[in-house]
């Protein structure tokens, strides 16, 4: 063969095995593009809110606790305003109240609520008497006094026999005699009549301002019974009157 022939062969030969080298090699991979990181989302705040009692009396105090998770911020309403994350402080309300705190923070708000009812304190017991009923009787029951030879209410016995009313209204235990009294002029008998006529008078007008008829009974004494015994009009006007005995 000649030596330019064999040159050729070597060369191609080369040539064939570069190729051959070249594509076995292994390829590298391209690294794919890198991504960013997610931040987390911020967890949502959490809060409560309780009273050492929801019900009490006008004047008393409660206490209101409170905690909470994940909050930068709290207020407590109503008036009380930025709080801490956690605490307690007590309250006094004038009347009803819902207390409610928000609590926010990145990840958002939360509420709680707490309802405080108020209720009026009973009423103060009646101090116990220091009189009798029959010391209270003689000071508050007013007898009604009549002009000469009449029985008709006259207006100085109308303010009297309301004060009596009122009275009896309040003991309503209390049961009561009228008596009708007359001056010394003027028969026996019809001095009877007169009395009798003023009794029931007064016992007529105390039944109109309310005070139950069975309560009260009537009797006359006429001229019989005085209270004042000498012989002038001022002592006569003083006879003459519905007198009220409290009945046994």
């Amino acid at each position: 063969m000649p030596i330019r022939s064999y040159g050729k062969v070597i060369l191609f030969g080369l040539v064939g095995l570069l190729a051959v080298v070249t594509g076995c090699a292994k390829k590298v991979p391209v690294p794919p593009p890198s991504v960013p990181a997610v931040a987390p989302t911020p967890a949502r705040p959490t809060v409560t809110l309780q009273a050492s009692s929801t019900s009490i009396q006008k004047g008393e105090s409660v206490t209101l606790n409170w905690s909470s998770t994940n909050a930068t911020e709290l207020n407590l309403a109503p008036d009380l305003g930025r709080v801490s994350p956690e605490g307690s402080t007590s309250v006094t309300p004038g009347e009803s109240t819902t207390y409610t705190i928000t609590a926010t923070g990145p990840g958002g708000s939360a509420e709680a609520s707490v309802r405080i009812t108020v209720t009026a304190p009973p009423p103060a017991p009646a101090p116990a008497p220091t009189e009798s009923l029959e010391e209270l009787f003689q000071k508050n029951v007013r007898d009604a006094f009549f002009d000469f030879d009449k029985s008709n209410i006259r207006p100085d016995a109308r303010d009297a026999l309301a004060k009596t009313a009122e009275f009896l209204r309040s003991y309503s235990q209390i049961k009561v005699t009228v008596e009708g009294h007359c001056d010394e002029r003027g028969s026996t008998e019809y001095n009877l009549g007169l009395g009798d006529r003023r009794a029931q008078a007064a016992r007529q007008f105390l039944i109109s301002l309310g005070i139950a008829a069975e309560r009260m009974q009537t009797v006359s004494f006429g001229k019989e019974k005085p209270f004042c015994f000498t012989h002038d009009e001022d002592c006569w006007q003083k006879n003459r009157r519905a007198h009220f005995v409290m009945a046994k």
